[in-house]
């Protein structure tokens, strides 16, 4: 592959559009594809992203309606659209998928009704097997990237060599990239942090403060560890970029939209309106129901996860879900596994 990479781009969202950026900026040339006619035609117009109008992005971005002008002839295909909208992308792009293509996951979730992962999703939809596919996940908020602030993200893959092209190709000044074997762990943080986030939000939005905000991050990292430890996934993915570095922005960043929704909902602000304001996708709540069914399925106790489920439902409020958890059975922290 040579230094000057194609790379297209599904998805003209904060995240494809800064990872555009980035990348158009790094000498790549870059291809950015939308559903959404009009975020097309805003980005092209204007040469910047509605949500930030205050950079102006790089002219030698290509911006198109027809997805099969993003997928042909690009070395890396890159997934960045809400989660809920990968299974219904990798379908529209399968026809024009070449064998041994690189396809870059960045949405985070797990599928409601197949508790696929969204590397299981495009695999299953594209349909071929040679093709090598890569879950970028970490501690990497759109808002800063943009702004070229540093960071760390882990390129996960089965494949070393695609885990380590990836890795090349989006090690610049203010990213840096490493690779990781353990896909189906990095997905589940990936996943599962914007739940903790929601619960972090709320016990902010009740005025718990900054202590059992913390101690909820820290079980709440236990909780994913454990069901991904009964899924089969390695430890120290939870202890690492994708797992306790992602959870720990997501629930206490103001660009997190997850812990902003979760704030309001603890203040008060019924569920649906909560979103509304958010304005965008609020992956912790359509990643609930995969996560209550996953828990069953491998019985695993996820307390907070539960609890979460159970405000966003309407079941009990959040000063009374905060109760409930601190009234459990008195357990100790000390296990076989450092994350118990």
């Amino acid at each position: 592959m040579s230094s000057k990479v194609k790379i297209g781009i599904l998805g003209a969202g904060t995240w494809g559009v800064a990872l555009a950026r980035m990348l158009c900026n790094a000498g790549n040339t870059v291809t950015v594809w939308s559903a959404v006619g009009k975020e097309i035609d805003t980005l092209s117009t204007s040469g910047r992203h509605p949500n930030f109008p205050d950079v102006a992005l790089p002219a030698g971005i290509t911006y198109t309606k027809d997805i099969k002008n993003a997928l042909f002839d690009m070395d890396i295909i890159t997934f960045a659209v809400p989660s809920l909208y990968i299974r219904e992308t990798a379908r529209a792009a399968a026809p024009y998928i070449r064998d041994g293509q690189i396809i870059v996951d960045v949405a985070k979730g797990i599928e409601k009704e197949t508790l696929c992962m969204m590397t299981e999703i495009i695999a299953e939809e594209i349909g071929n097997p040679t093709v090598k596919l890569v879950a970028l996940s970490g501690p990497t908020h759109a808002e800063e990237v943009i702004k070229d602030l540093p960071t760390t993200i882990v390129s996960a893959s089965s494949d070393k060599e695609a885990a380590e092209t990836v890795q090349r190709v989006f090690t610049t000044g203010c990213l840096r990239v490493y690779t990781n074997d353990d896909v189906r762990g990095v997905e589940l943080c990936g996943a599962l942090k914007n739940i903790i986030a929601l619960a972090a939000g709320a016990v902010a939005g009740i005025g718990c403060g900054d202590n059992a905000k913390a101690a909820l991050i820290t079980r709440g990292i236990a909780e994913i560890c454990r069901l991904g430890m009964a899924m089969g996934c390695r430890e120290q993915t939870f202890g690492g970029l994708a797992g306790i570095g992602d959870v720990i922005v997501t629930a206490t960043s103001i660009h997190s939209r997850n812990n902003r929704c979760g704030m309001m909902i603890g203040q008060g602000v019924p569920v649906d309106e909560a979103i509304r304001r958010i304005g965008m996708v609020v992956e912790g709540i359509n990643a609930l129901p995969a996560a209550i069914s996953l828990a069953k399925k491998y019985n695993v106790e996820m307390p907070i996860v539960e609890t979460v489920d159970a405000v966003i439902s309407g079941k009990v409020q959040a000063a009374e879900a905060i109760r409930t958890l601190m009234s459990r059975e008195p357990k100790s922290e000390l296990s076989a596994t450092a994350f118990n």
